[in-house]
């Protein structure tokens, strides 16, 4: 699975809001197992054909859940394995409620869904809290300490042929010029902007690495060269565009270079990145982006 572009702030956010959802999630199984074992009357809002939106974990994940999520896998999933959990316990209250035995195969079914819906939740939080501990400081980009293990994920399924992955080296342009004319404050700054313009501009499942200094790592997921390098021409263009703010000094503006390479199946993923970088240096002195010759296949 992959966490989507979010900020440091959002992820944050994301982890406080699933750890609330998960304590509100245990309050109710409580609640559920009293009723049971002591043939109590159920709440009716847990026999509804909607239960799982009427409870407090449903209300927040249906309501007000963490919009920059929706797209995440298993956050989709858990939201499914929620539903089933709730369909299952409605049948159980309703064999309390009719007197009649609770049949084991409803309780089985329930405890099923149950522990998927509790191992989803349990993953999403994990994925969360590895992603936030490996943050660049400066920019909330995933640093370089776990690049190469997603990339190397990558490579695994570009090995099995499940997919092709486009890896791509950015640098900004003459950036020693912005800190040396600005101030390094400044330079952060535009460090700053153009890492939060590039994460909320691809796709979800996408990643942004800050490489080092100036430099980022774009890995591209499910994609040829041609349409990696679309989106990442497309990106060249926009943040060339982007404006950014030297306080009494007016608007300035700062260009980027890429160069771009699909992770090739038959070499470590570090020769790949290194294929990647020499194509930026032909990028700049061309003043495009550059794929690497030979590396459509």
């Amino acid at each position: 699975m992959a966490i989507p572009n979010m900020s440091d702030e959002q992820m944050r956010m994301a982890l406080k809001e699933i750890g609330q959802a998960s304590y509100n999630h245990e309050q109710w199984a409580e609640m559920l197992y009293g009723t049971l074992i002591c043939r109590l009357a159920p709440d009716q809002r847990d026999t509804s054909g909607d239960a799982h939106h009427m409870c407090r974990f449903g209300q927040w994940y249906y309501k007000s859940g963490i919009v920059a999520f929706e797209h995440h896998p298993g956050f989709a999933e858990l939201g499914i394995e929620h539903e089933h959990m709730h369909q299952y316990a409605a049948h159980l209250l309703q064999s309390c409620t009719d007197g009649v035995p609770v049949p084991i195969e409803d309780y089985e079914r329930f405890v099923t869904a149950l522990k998927r819906m509790r191992l989803e939740l349990a993953t999403v939080q994990r994925e969360l809290e590895d992603a936030l501990f490996d943050l660049d400081p400066l920019t909330g980009t995933p640093s370089r300490a776990g690049m190469l293990t997603k990339l190397r994920e990558q490579h695994e399924l570009v090995k099995r042929r499940v997919h092709g992955c486009a890896v791509a080296m950015m640098d900004l342009d003459l950036f020693k010029s912005v800190n040396d004319k600005h101030g390094h404050a400044v330079g952060d700054k535009v460090l700053i902007g153009v890492a939060r313009y590039v994460m909320a501009h691809l796709r979800p499942y996408d990643k942004l690495f800050r490489y080092g200094g100036e430099e980022f790592l774009i890995c591209l997921p499910d994609i040829d060269l041609q349409k990696g390098h679309d989106i990442i021409d497309r990106l060249r263009e926009e943040l060339g565009s982007l404006s950014h703010e030297a306080d009494s000094k007016g608007i300035f503006h700062v260009t980027a270079s890429f160069g771009l390479t699909l992770l090739d199946p038959d070499i470590p993923v570090e020769q790949s990145i290194d294929r990647a970088d020499k194509a930026l240096y032909v990028s700049k002195a061309m003043g495009e982006t550059a794929p690497l010759s030979g590396m459509g296949q």
